[in-house]
C-alpha cells in the first residue's frame, strides 16, 4: 500500500468548527464486527468491571498570540520555544510574514527563518497569560480555551489536544469508575509534528516527530495486572503504551518517535480504541488502519459521511473493538 491508498474525499461541511455544548452527546460510531450508531455517553455500556481505560492527561499550552502585520492584515503567532532574553522560535500563520507583528501592548520583529519556523524578538518581556491555546488550521472559528482541553487534563505541555478525550465529561467518568472500570493515566505531549504532512508516497520512509511521554509505576501496575480488557482513548494513549512495552508496560519518562502503520505488530493486547475521524493521508489515519484494517476503516468513514457524522478535532467519535 502507498500513501495515495489512504486518501479520501471530505467536503468541508463535514469538518466540525465548534464543539457540542454537552460533550458526551456527540455521535459514537461503534464497530464490533457490526456497526451501531450511538451517543458517546453510551460508551459505558461497552465497558465492564475490571476493564482498564487508558487516557492521556496532557494539557494544551497557552501559546497563541493574535496580532497583525504593519499592513493591518492578521497574523497569528505560536510560541514554540524561548531562546534567550526576548527572542523566541515561533510559527506564524499569515500571508507572507515579514517585518513587525503588532499586538495589543507589545510587538515583535522577525529576524530569521528556517523551514516553516520563524525567529522573532519582542520589544519587551511578554506575558503569556493573555495567550490562547493553539487550534488546528482547519478550525476557522474561535472557541473558549477550556473547550479545547479534556476535563481530565493535568500536565501542561501539548500544542494540540488529545481529541478523542474531548468527549468525556466528569459525570461520565464518575459513572465509568463506579462500574468498576480502572482509569490508567498516561501522558504524551502532542507536538506540531502531529499535523505534519507525510510527503513520501512510500509512507514507511516517513520519519515521525519526537514527543515526550510519561507512564507512572501506578499506571504500569494497573495495566499489567488487569483482570479485564484493555481500552485506549485516542492515538496518543495507544502510542504511549506501545512505546513503553517490553514484555509488559515499563514505567518511563522519555521521548518516542514510534510510527504505527499497517503491518505493525502491536505489543499490547488492545481490545478497543476510542478515536475521532482523522485527516486523509495522516499518520493518525495510518495508525487506526493498522489497528482495525484499512478496508474496514474506510468503509466506516463512508458510513459516517452518509450518516452526517462530524469530522476532526471537534467532531464525533468511533469505538473500534476487536
Amino acid at each position: 500500500m502507498n500513501l495515495t491508498d489512504f486518501d479520501y474525499d471530505l467536503p468541508k461541511e463535514f469538518i466540525a468548527q465548534q464543539p457540542l455544548k454537552k460533550r458526551d452527546e456527540s455521535k459514537l460510531l461503534v464497530y464490533n464486527k457490526n456497526i451501531h450508531h450511538k451517543k458517546f455517553k453510551d460508551i459505558i455500556h461497552y465497558l465492564e468491571k475490571d476493564d482498564v481505560l487508558v487516557i492521556n492527561e496532557t494539557k494544551v499550552k497557552k501559546v497563541r498570540l493574535n496580532g497583525e502585520k504593519e499592513t493591518g492584515s492578521p497574523a497569528e503567532v505560536i510560541i514554540l520555544e524561548h531562546l534567550e532574553n526576548n527572542k523566541f522560535k515561533v510559527k506564524i500563520d499569515s500571508r507572507n510574514p515579514r517585518g513587525k507583528i503588532i499586538f495589543e501592548d507589545f510587538e515583535c520583529e522577525i529576524y530569521d527563518k528556517k523551514g516553516d519556523e520563524y525567529f522573532v524578538e519582542f520589544n519587551k518581556k511578554i506575558d503569556l497569560k493573555k495567550a490562547k491555546v493553539p487550534l488546528p488550521a482547519y478550525i476557522k472559528t474561535e472557541v473558549k480555551d477550556e473547550q479545547y482541553q479534556t476535563v481530565y487534563c493535568q500536565k501542561e505541555g501539548s500544542f494540540a489536544a488529545p481529541t478523542a478525550g474531548l468527549h468525556f465529561t466528569n459525570e461520565l467518568l464518575d459513572k465509568i469508575k463506579e462500574k468498576g472500570v480502572k482509569i490508567a493515566k498516561v501522558c504524551l505531549h502532542v507536538t506540531f509534528g502531529t499535523f505534519l504532512e507525510i510527503k513520501e508516497e512510500d509512507f514507511t520512509k516517513h520519519e515521525m516527530h519526537e514527543e515526550d511521554i510519561e507512564i507512572s509505576t501506578e499506571t504500569a501496575n494497573i495495566i499489567n495486572n488487569r483482570k479485564g480488557k484493555l481500552f485506549v482513548v485516542g492515538t496518543t494513549s495507544l502510542r504511549t503504551i506501545e512505546s513503553s512495552h517490553e514484555n509488559k508496560i515499563i514505567p518511563c519518562k522519555k521521548s518516542t518517535k514510534l510510527f504505527i502503520y499497517p503491518g505493525y505488530k502491536f505489543k499490547n493486547k488492545i481490545d478497543g480504541i476510542i478515536t475521532n475521524f482523522h485527516l486523509p493521508k495522516s499518520s493518525l489515519l495510518l495508525l487506526v488502519s493498522a489497528y482495525i484494517g484499512k478496508d474496514i476503516l474506510f468503509e466506516l468513514y463512508e458510513t459516517a459521511k452518509r450518516e452526517n457524522y462530524r469530522f476532526y478535532s471537534f467532531g464525533d467519535a468511533m469505538f473500534l473493538s476487536k
